[in-house]
């Protein structure tokens, strides 16, 4: 009887022990999410996100904001006498008024120089610079470029914090940068991103673009400040976004470094910028027309026009040459060579080599100054042609005559045929040709009238894609014509 209760207490114990053992391993399958973990960060990423905190603690300082005001008139009208006279007294709505602009810029000297965009500071009556140690300074107009969009200004102040230069040139895509500023106000923003490509031409910011494009957040504020690589270097000036709806959508773009170094420099020494000049009109080689020029790949500038007497004509170019190399580069676009003859010094002798009909030339051409050119424009017709069943189809054209050539504003002894009607959907629409535009090559063939004309376009096959030389209010090109 005895035996029998000794085994009770042996049973509870043992249930105890497999209730606690039970218990243990349920309650650490069940821990709650919401229990302090230290989650185990490779040592790499850490120093990855130190080197960055370095990097903004480096550069912040050299970040300024910038507020401009500027005054706004109101354009006269002839009723705003009336009623100036029906109401003399002051009712609140005046023909003046003011606009704060907001931006950022960067330190480029120890003694007060800074750089910022030119749409920053533009036509501004006052211009306040805020310091990353809260200091503020009025700043005066050093020296502004519209075509590239850079100003410099300069505060009164010495031992400024400066941030150091990198070289633009070496950028590859897919680089870390970082971008500063003041967006919407907000002092000293930090946003990161990638290099999202180089050399973007044709946005349609500036007359002369070579863009870094980035998708490190750049919003209203941002413009004019720097857009810095991994090592804290300067290699660019955030200059516009791309947005449908004014804010960030991932596209941004800076005007590189050493674009901003020369034009800089140029200000300071001369306060003015003088860009190098040849005398060509070139345009883009599109697959179309590198086809007609009998050329694999779309490399290199195609030759629309050359001006009289300048540096290209006397070097012997000719309208219908391609330039594929300047100074020993090759040339990959129409931006390229625009930008690269524009920083050549003026005075300077230029090495180009052109592609002529299969046939390799070099020459050699003297860099003169950028002249001022203009042009005018507007169409008329009197006898004419209609073209069927080829890639000139729905085309309408009438004898250019220097009665018409002075409507259109251009050289009364051109020659060729105008294009008075283009039938919508046909080849020629789709291609851009215009009312207006004045046709004097097909096939590099030359048209000086109407029977040229029409020689010519007897000749084109259903299949064939035509090459036009076209005269557009005096500007030239080629547009290569695809049946459809």
């Amino acid at each position: 009887m005895k035996k029998r209760f000794i085994w009770i207490p042996v049973v509870l114990l043992i249930g105890f022990l497999l209730g606690g053992i039970t218990y243990y391993f349920l309650s650490r399958s069940t821990t709650p999410s919401y229990m302090p973990f230290t989650p185990r960060v490779p040592g790499s990423v850490t120093e990855a996100s130190r080197a960055f905190s370095d990097v903004v603690k480096a550069v912040s300082p050299s970040v300024v904001n910038i507020s401009s005001v500027k005054t706004l008139k109101k354009q006269q009208t002839p009723f705003d006498e009336f009623f100036d006279f029906l109401y003399p007294f002051p009712d609140g709505h005046s023909k003046k008024w003011k606009e704060q602009s907001l931006g950022s810029g960067v330190i480029v000297s120890a003694d007060g120089y800074i750089v910022t965009n030119n749409h920053v500071v533009e036509q501004s009556d006052d211009i306040k610079v805020i310091l990353y140690d809260r200091r503020s300074f009025r700043a005066k107009i050093i020296g502004a470029d519209p075509k590239t969009d850079i100003a410099i200004i300069k505060i009164n102040a010495t031992g400024l914090p400066v941030l150091p230069w990198g070289d633009s040139d070496k950028l590859q895509v897919g680089e870390f940068v970082l971008a500063i500023g003041n967006p919407f106000g907000l002092s000293h923003t930090v946003t990161m991103g990638i290099i999202s490509a180089v050399g973007r031409a044709d946005v349609g910011i500036a007359d002369y673009e070579n863009f870094i494009q980035t998708d490190a957040a750049i919003n209203p504020g941002n413009s004019g400040g720097p857009l810095v690589n991994i090592k804290g270097g300067l290699i660019g000036i955030n200059t516009a976004i791309f947005s449908k709806t004014g804010g960030y959508q991932g596209i941004g773009f800076a005007v590189p470094s050493n674009m901003v170094r020369l034009v800089m420099d140029q200000l300071l020494k001369k306060g003015k910028v003088t860009r190098g000049w040849i005398g060509v009109t070139i345009q883009e080689l599109t697959p179309e027309l590198a086809a007609k020029f009998g050329l694999k790949a779309s490399e290199g500038a195609l030759i629309s026009d050359i001006s009289k007497g300048s540096p290209a004509q006397k070097a012997g170019i000719m309208r219908g040459d391609i330039i594929r190399e300047f100074d020993g580069k090759k040339i990959g676009d129409v931006g390229m060579l625009r930008n690269m003859v524009a920083q050549s010094t003026v005075g300077s002798q230029a090495v180009i080599k052109i592609l002529r009909r299969d046939k390799e030339m070099t020459v050699t051409a003297t860099i003169t100054e950028l002249p001022v050119d203009t042009a005018d424009a507007a169409p008329s017709s009197s006898q004419r042609t209609e073209v069927d069943e080829n890639a000139l189809s729905g085309v309408t054209a009438v004898d250019l005559n220097r009665t018409i050539a002075k409507q259109l504003g251009i050289d009364k002894d051109d020659k060729g045929v105008v294009i008075i009607k283009t039938e919508p959907n046909s080849p020629a629409d789709d291609a851009g040709i215009k009312k207006g535009d004045i046709i004097q090559e097909i096939d590099r063939q030359r048209i000086s009238n109407l029977n040229d004309f029409n020689k010519a376009v007897s000749k084109v096959k259903p299949a064939d894609t035509v090459l036009l030389f076209v005269n557009r209010n005096g500007k030239k090109f080629y547009v290569a014509v695809s049946p459809q």
